[in-house]
């Protein structure tokens, strides 16, 4: 059993640092502290211990029994529960990071892994932030800003304001301008939070109200901005790494169009709808704009694919590793996070451009403890049973997770019971060893998206490679 701790009080509070000062990194670290939980820290542990590098992590008192803090060298137990008391509290993962001696901080996904705050009071107290500098991540972390830059990288943007906004009436000059449906957007925002669509000019002043509102609250930023909301489109998004040196990469792409209420369900690559020379060409393009900016680390470039012209159109950029990331690990062999860790250490990414080729075709859905049939509400509890077998071919089975027989989901946290990702050498196969998986799935205790994502698998449209963000495919509105 890993060595558990209780944390220590937190000895002081930080002062100001600029936003790009970055902390030395040393030539490879010998603990590394995951300031996650569940299924991230699993995955990140599992990279860090095959470079030789001890995980460190934390566990609330809502976490102090789960079986995933198995997977750790060390354990520091932090208070509270609901993760604004424990996993947010940021200087207690950096009191936790120091008195077990660690040198740097992975923040994985979700959490604090976007906040330029933590990445700076990491730097400050000598520890590497596992990512992209404060003052890089905060300038792509606000959607407008991101988008400006992007623009000037020569990315092409959806048509909307050219700055944020500063009344409703302003907004309705503008969409009177771009045409309706428009869509009022946080220029915080993330999840879909702080979004309202607009179809007619007499619903613009609630929806900007309504949109403002619920970005205060969920991000402390009201600002918006504004688009023309492109029905049909498609989402796709293009993963990158680069490193310190200037070097950068892009694993291609994903397509992430299977989506509730802006929410991922189902991810793939390469995506159904993007030509090869289109692939090779924005991939290019993304990774010199990451480089420009002195981007570090593993990163994504999102885009809406316009149902009219098929043009790529950016949204944003997540400047963290992602969930599905390991849907392009399986189709380029990359270990993404691995690559993270070593760039991170000031090494020079191990894999050019030339080296990276599409193998086959992966798909990953993500199992939720929510139930379908009452509007996806959570549905925490204890897994009773839980087997998801990895021999139903034609293709090879990934299931990452950090559950098994007998835990609790709690209510605490995100409702993620794990990954599975089905890897073949064609799309078809991929699609038939999913839904064999799926079917032979057990999963008792918790109602599970596991009929959802039959019901896509095996829909005509998903088949086909034709759907969009507008509804789930196979699956009733």
């Amino acid at each position: 059993m890993a060595p558990c701790y209780p944390v220590a009080p937190v000895d002081s509070q930080p002062g100001c640092l600029e936003p790009d000062d970055p902390s030395p990194a040393p030539p490879m670290f010998r603990k590394l502290l995951i300031a996650n939980r569940g299924e991230p820290v699993v995955r990140i542990a599992r990279a860090a211990q095959a470079l030789g590098i001890k995980a460190v992590g934390v566990a609330s008192e809502a976490d102090a029994d789960a079986s995933w803090v198995q997977c750790l060298d060390e354990v520091v137990r932090i208070p509270g529960r609901a993760p604004g008391e424990s996993y947010l509290v940021m200087e207690t993962l950096v009191q936790a990071a120091r008195q077990t001696g660690c040198a740097a901080v992975h923040p994985a996904w979700g959490f604090l892994a976007e906040n330029p705050r933590f990445a700076a009071l990491c730097a400050q107290h000598g520890l590497t932030f596992v990512g992209p500098t404060p003052g890089v991540m905060q300038r792509m972390a606000l959607k407008w800003p991101a988008k400006s830059s992007m623009g000037e990288k020569g990315l092409t943007c959806i048509p909307g304001s050219k700055g944020l906004l500063s009344s409703p009436e302003q907004a309705a000059k503008i969409a009177t301008k771009t045409g309706y449906p428009v869509i009022v957007k946080a220029d915080a925002g993330g999840g879909g939070r702080g979004m309202r669509k607009v179809d007619k000019p007499e619903d613009l002043a609630s929806a900007f109200a309504a949109a403002s509102a619920e970005s205060l609250a969920a991000f402390g930023n009201g600002a918006l901005y504004l688009e023309r909301y492109l029905a049909g489109g498609r989402h796709i998004e293009f993963q990158l790494i680069t490193d310190c040196f200037g070097n950068a990469v892009h694993l291609f792409e994903r397509d992430c169009s299977v989506q509730r209420n802006h929410q991922k369900l189902i991810e793939e690559s390469p995506s159904p709808a993007i030509d090869g020379d289109t692939r090779m060409r924005v991939g290019e393009q993304v990774a010199k704009a990451a480089a420009s900016i002195g981007y570090t680390g593993a990163g994504t470039i999102e885009f809406l694919r316009r149902p009219d012209t098929g043009e790529l159109c950016f949204m944003e950029m997540n400047t963290r590793l992602q969930v599905e990331h390991c849907v392009s690990e399986m189709v380029t062999g990359v270990d993404i996070v691995a690559e993270q860790i070593k760039v991170a250490a000031n090494e020079v990414l191990s894999v050019g451009q030339e080296d990276l080729k599409l193998d086959g075709h992966a798909i990953e859905v993500r199992l939720n403890a929510e139930d379908p049939s009452a509007n996806f509400q959570p549905t925490p509890g204890t897994l009773e049973k839980f087997s998801i077998p990895t021999d139903q071919g034609p293709g090879t089975i990934r299931i990452d997770t950090h559950l098994q027989e007998g835990d609790e989901i709690s209510p605490y946290y995100d409702s993620l019971i794990g990954k599975v990702i089905a890897h073949a050498p064609t799309r078809e196969k991929a699609i038939e060893t999913l839904v064999r998986t799926l079917n032979a799935t057990v999963i008792e205790g918790v109602k599970t998206t596991v009929p959802v994502h039959l019901a896509v698998l095996q829909s005509p449209e998903f088949k086909s490679g034709q759907y969009d963000t507008s509804c789930i495919p196979g699956w009733p509105a």
